[in-house]
């Protein structure tokens, strides 16, 4: 049996290897790697020696950026090669390698370019610094709101930790709080930044316990939290935390042949196993949705189960008793709904002590079906009738929706609404994700601010 990787925590003062560690397993329950959790006053010397850090210029931390993103993604950090930490994430968190590897490359690419795509959330009216002439007679600046910035990462997805580098671009001093599913990509990030050029008092890693990590939040000046509806309400009013909690992206289908559309429905909802903020969770139909919803089920009953480290992967998977808790708590929430794929249960045990999570596909009765906005961590999709009198009610608190319409008033109403964040139209996935397309807002614009400066 090969000795654990021990994942040190990442302090302002080099690895930190505490006593107190965390032990991370596969899906088989195998150990894998220690995690060490550092304690709560590690976290404030850390985070007092990031307040008091000082800033690298611009120049050097979009090198840094751009020399780190390479190394990621292909080079070996920590003594671990890009695949085999491919390899590790897979068996680790249930991701089928294709999407670890693409992730990983993702992750690459966003880490080379951050500074640069920091460059579409700044206004055009603004510069970068208050030496350049346009200020001497009088012009907008952009500046940070602080120094510090806090990240509670997930763990569904690697690539969740391609959009705090643009805090580090920005200039930012960072520290992550890792999940403890799936600690090794920030923990490989973190490192491949260290060894280009930040030093160990521009970014961090504090894995820490439930009762230090808000200890983290409360020091930085800034935070982005990932979680569920839970975190939203108890950060939603707080103007200095960014929550990043459920997506419950959608696609509408007005009045439109679905038939040509078919494949990007089946790949909204599966793509990245279905993990993803992204992907599609309901599909509201103007007329009968059943016809959609069938062919959407035969299209995903033939997504085969297999490990995640099969190339051919494409469905995420757990350890067989964490899948039967998110299978029972699918079926305890059907109330009413009509089963098409699934309703008899998703968990296909592989003899391992793993299971597949496969696809699941539900009709229900109304647009404002309490189940289109239950999100889970798998291809899990609710389909809806729609009519023009329902309006956008339904389609309101959305990450992502994919609007196939001809409709241009309906589409005014639906960029219009605040609270959908995201409007892709025609035969556009969801889970499209194009750098200089915001997220959910561009981060610059939680992240900075623009400051008058007039000088003489």
């Amino acid at each position: 049996m090969e000795e654990p990787i021990l994942l040190d925590a990442l302090g302002a003062g080099g690895p930190y290897h505490s006593r107190v560690r965390r032990t991370i397993t596969d899906l088989t329950g195998t150990p894998v790697a220690e995690l060490s959790l550092v304690p709560r006053l590690f976290v404030q010397r850390t985070m007092a020696a990031l307040r008091g850090a000082r800033t690298l210029p611009p120049h050097d931390r979009a090198s840094a950026l751009a020399r780190a993103g390479r190394l990621f993604a292909t080079g070996t950090v920590a003594g671990l090669p890009a695949e085999e930490y491919q390899h590790i994430v897979s068996r680790v968190s249930g991701m089928p390698i294709a999407v670890v590897r693409s992730a990983t490359a993702g992750i690459g690419r966003r880490t080379r370019d951050a500074y640069r795509i920091t460059r579409h959330a700044r206004p055009q009216g603004a510069v970068d610094d208050w030496r350049d002439p346009l200020t001497c007679d009088g012009h907008a600046v952009w500046t940070r709101r602080g120094d510090v910035f806090a990240v509670h990462a997930a763990g569904n997805h690697p690539g969740v930790h391609s959009l705090w580098l643009q805090a580090l671009a920005l200039g930012y001093r960072v520290a992550v709080r890792p999940s403890r599913r799936e600690p090794f990509t920030p923990h490989r990030l973190i490192t491949a930044l260290r060894e280009s050029g930040f030093g160990e008092d521009q970014v961090v890693l504090l894995p820490t316990d439930y009762a230090v990590a808000d200890d983290i939040i409360r020091d930085a000046d800034l935070a982005m939290v990932y979680g569920g509806q839970e975190v939203v309400s108890k950060y939603g009013n707080d103007v200095n935390v960014l929550p990043q909690g459920p997506g419950r992206s959608k696609i509408l289908l007005t009045g439109e042949d679905w038939k040509p559309h078919l494949g990007t429905i089946v790949d909204s909802v599966s793509a990245f196993g279905g993990t993803a903020c992204v992907n599609a969770t309901a599909v509201l139909v103007e007329g009968d949705p059943a016809p959609v919803a069938e062919a959407v089920a035969e299209r995903l009953s033939a997504i085969p189960s297999l490990p995640p480290e099969d190339d051919g992967a494409v469905l995420p998977l757990q350890p067989v008793a964490d899948a039967r808790a998110i299978e029972k708590y699918l079926l305890d929430h059907m109330d009413g709904a009509t089963p098409v794929l699934g309703g008899d249960g998703v968990v296909d045990e592989l003899g391992d002590g793993s299971a597949v999570l496969r696809p699941a596909v539900f009709l229900v009765d109304r647009p404002d079906a309490p189940q289109t906005g239950l999100e889970l961590s798998f291809p899990c999709v609710w389909f809806a009738p729609w009519s023009r009198a329902d309006g956008i009610e339904p389609l309101r608190n959305t990450l992502v929706l994919t609007a196939i319409t001809s409709d241009d008033a309906l589409i005014d109403r639906l960029v219009e609404e605040p609270s959908i964040r995201n409007v892709y139209l025609g035969d556009t996935p969801t889970y499209l994700m194009p750098p200089w397309v915001p997220h959910d807002a561009y981060l610059g614009e939680f992240l900075m601010r623009t400051k008058g400066v007039i000088r003489t």
